[in-house]
């Protein structure tokens, strides 16, 4: 069913307005995209020529090779913590009611609040009086809690849809606490899981703040390689890289809506059984 907003502006005004703001948001991040293939040693427009050279050049240099590996162990180090915590803060919130259930979940919000650099120089200082600092290890305990909110979130919302009656009917079966949770809870709220999980790893591959401040100049990040190529003029390399994570995001995003389906789907079977 449609909903009329009562708004005075016609249809095709707002429809503009959504196209032009997808505009704003999409252009800026796909004219890396043609660079990418440039035949030439610099950034620059028009391409003289087209060529697939620079996604070599990325694929076989050591450093941008070491780049992505510290990347991704970092990335699925810290999706992991961010899930299992995550997932345990959820069903201890979804539990709690009234301003006991809005002051936890400010507090897991935290993290998307403060400013990245507040946060960079509290890690960096944190990590040095344990002596973690220059350590990929640091950089995991601070990724996962940039990750823990968009894991938190996701499945608190899972939790809403979720038929309580269930986990009464495994109860009165016999089932303890953790065989509910993982016969019946878990495959509901699964495709939340993911989806938060997902996040995190996102969130963390895209890092760059609180890596500058914590990691070795030995263990950049993809991210910190981009830039530091960026500041030394290594040519259209960069946008080779960034296109390649380009697609990775959109990878992303469409596994997120792929899992939020199912995790609607699943809802309303349950509701319905």
């Amino acid at each position: 069913m449609k909903v009329d907003y009562g708004l005075p502006l016609p249809r095709g005004v707002m429809r503009f307005g959504a196209l032009l703001l997808v505009a704003i948001l999409v252009l800026p991040a796909l004219v890396v995209v043609p660079v990418s293939f440039s035949s030439g040693s610099i950034i620059a427009f028009p391409l003289p020529g087209l060529s697939l050279h620079w996604y070599g050049e990325a694929l076989a240099s050591g450093a941008w090779r070491d780049a992505l590996g510290n990347s991704l162990r970092v990335g699925i180090a810290s999706a992991l913590i961010a899930t299992l915590i995550g997932t345990a803060a959820a069903l201890g919130i979804d539990r709690l009611r009234g301003r006991a259930r809005v002051l936890a979940l400010l507090a897991i919000l935290l993290p998307l609040v403060v400013p990245i650099v507040i946060l960079a120089l509290g890690a960096y200082f944190a990590l040095a009086t344990v002596s973690l600092s220059n350590s990929l290890t640091g950089l995991v305990i601070f990724h996962s809690a940039l990750g823990l909110p968009f894991v938190t979130l996701s499945v608190v919302a899972s939790l809403q849809s979720f038929d309580r009656t269930l986990w009464r009917a495994a109860a009165s079966l016999g089932a303890g606490p953790l065989t509910a949770f993982r016969r019946v809870m878990l495959p509901i709220i699964a495709p939340g899981v993911a989806a938060g999980a997902v996040f995190a790893f996102a969130t963390s591959l895209d890092e760059v703040v609180i890596a500058s401040f914590v990691t070795a100049p030995s263990q950049r990040t993809l991210p910190l390689q981009m830039f530091s190529g960026i500041k030394e003029n290594t040519g259209p390399i960069v946008t080779a890289v960034a296109t390649l994570l380009l697609l990775l995001s959109i990878t992303f995003l469409v596994a997120v809506e792929a899992l939020r389906r199912r995790s609607r789907r699943l809802a309303s079977t349950g509701q319905g059984a």
